[in-house]
């Protein structure tokens, strides 16, 4: 499934596409983008992410969609329980961030993909500040916080 999405007078116009194998390299370099920029500690390589995509695709566990304006610009990955969607990665290339381009991928995911009548989930490191102003500013609320405790280095 395919299509354009128009989010209003000087925002960027966004096409989709469901993630295929045809993919899966491209997913995989920007999940380790998206592991890097947020300053995450999973330690996979790029070979060890596309192996998990393809699994996640491939078991029906988690969609993808590819997001493209002149070219590919980010990705979405989510999975579909009764009444639930959470979204497990979400990723702007770094070149078109702050271009209205995550806020029109949000539109598309509420609009013509996800359905309107169920709860929207996005876990959000809390040092990444950034993000989490841009998923309030798109109606995300604050429920949970979770809190560690590390074991000592050995």
């Amino acid at each position: 499934m395919s299509a354009s999405h128009l989010t209003g007078a000087g925002s960027p116009r966004l096409s989709w596409h469901e993630a295929s194998e045809v993919d899966l390299g491209l997913l995989a370099d920007w999940n380790l983008q998206l592991i890097r920029d947020e300053k995450h500690r999973n330690p996979m390589t790029v070979e060890q992410l596309a192996e998990r995509m393809r699994n996640w695709l491939k078991s029906g566990e988690y969609r993808a969609v590819v997001f493209s304006s002149d070219g590919p610009v980010g990705h979405a990955v989510f999975k579909q329980d009764a009444g639930l969607i959470h979204l497990r990665q979400f990723f702007v290339r770094g070149d078109r961030r702050r271009t209205g381009i995550g806020r029109a991928a949000v539109s598309i995911l509420r609009q013509q993909i996800w359905p309107w009548d169920v709860r929207l989930t996005v876990d959000v490191l809390c040092h990444n500040e950034g993000g989490v102003a841009f998923w309030r500013s798109v109606g995300y609320r604050d429920y949970n916080l979770t809190m560690e405790i590390m074991p000592p280095c050995q």
